[in-house]
């Protein structure tokens, strides 16, 4: 049966262009459940994989997207059947696996995960792989014993995906949250979110001292490098950070200081790789505790041909919340 799907393509110098073309069954790849597909979305790791700004996709041609939602169309797993809602984050796809940018997929049923009743198939990627990260992160603070009443939380790279959906779901908790962010025009769109004050970024990004005042309870990273070493240098005595991005870079110019002396715990969040029994976690809770009609607000979208201008704005810091494709479109 054919199908539409964006295909990326390496030249022999190197660069990488997408376009829609027209693949059948045939070109799908191995797995025990096929899915119609009916949303993606774009994350910064998309932007990534599709500009070659970073080694995503490891072999060409490939279909990219790390994350689709859609509904099973046959599967010889018995965990899934025919009319199943699944979503998938991660694992494999966009980097040697064919990924969401398609009206189909074959997949492992180890990948999916199935959608809670109250999320549709829109929804699940209007909070994707981004949105599934505030998650895990917001569960890292939990399990570190953050409460809202142990203090604020900071957000940085707060107008982004992670950075959203984070916001929304600490103010629905009832923790207190300052929104970290370069573009001073967002603050009504933070705010709306949740958001009880704003700081600007470039307090965070330069060279900063070792040890600062103690202004936050915890934080959401999804900048890392310079930045992250300041959000730890000023949390709180028992504070957790958790760090899921690398928007600013991938080093980590600090010291031991926050740890030995404030107990200051960094938790890592992997979204690509994390267990089945994390990532039902994570989804039971987004249908529990993130307002949809604050997602409603952070979403654009957009179809398969417009996804390689979006993939470069985002890596710009140009885009704004969540994007969602439309493969059908």
């Amino acid at each position: 049966m054919p199908f539409k799907a964006l295909l990326a393509r390496q030249s022999e110098s190197g660069a990488i262009t997408a376009r829609v073309e027209q693949l059948d069954d045939s070109d799908l790849m191995s797995g025990d459940v096929t899915v119609a597909i009916e949303w993606s979305t774009v994350n910064y790791k998309d932007g990534l994989a599709l500009t070659g700004a970073a080694p995503v996709i490891r072999t060409f041609p490939l279909i990219p997207g790390i994350d689709f939602a859609g509904t099973v169309e046959a599967s010889s797993d018995l965990r899934f059947a025919v009319g199943d809602k699944v979503v998938l984050n991660g694992w494999g796809l966009s980097q040697t696996h064919h990924g969401g940018y398609a009206q189909r997929a074959r997949v492992k049923g180890d990948w999916l995960v199935k959608l809670p009743a109250r999320i549709g198939t829109r929804d699940a990627m209007a909070i994707g792989t981004a949105g599934y990260t505030a998650m895990l992160s917001v569960l890292a603070l939990e399990q570190g014993g953050i409460t809202p009443q142990r203090g604020s939380i900071l957000v940085t790279g707060a107008s982004g995906g992670v950075g959203s959906i984070a916001i929304a779901i600490l103010a629905r908790l009832g923790y207190r949250v300052i929104a970290s962010t370069g573009r001073s025009g967002e603050e009504p769109y933070l705010k709306n979110l949740g958001a009880a004050e704003i700081i600007d970024r470039a307090t965070l990004s330069g060279e900063g001292s070792p040890l600062g005042p103690e202004r936050w309870a915890g934080a959401v990273d999804s900048v890392g490098s310079r930045t992250l070493v300041n959000v730890l240098a000023q949390t709180s005595y028992g504070g957790v950070v958790t760090s899921c991005g690398l928007a600013q870079g991938v080093d980590l110019p600090g010291t031991v200081r926050p740890f030995i002396l404030r107990a200051v715990t960094l938790a890592g969040i992997d979204s690509v790789n994390a267990p089945n029994a994390l990532r039902e976690k994570a989804w039971i809770r987004l249908a529990a505790d993130l307002d949809f009609s604050k997602l409603a607000s952070t979403t654009t979208e957009i179809g398969l041909a417009d996804v390689p201008a979006v993939a470069t704005s985002i890596l710009k810091g140009q885009v704004r919340g969540r994007t969602v494709v439309d493969v059908n479109n």
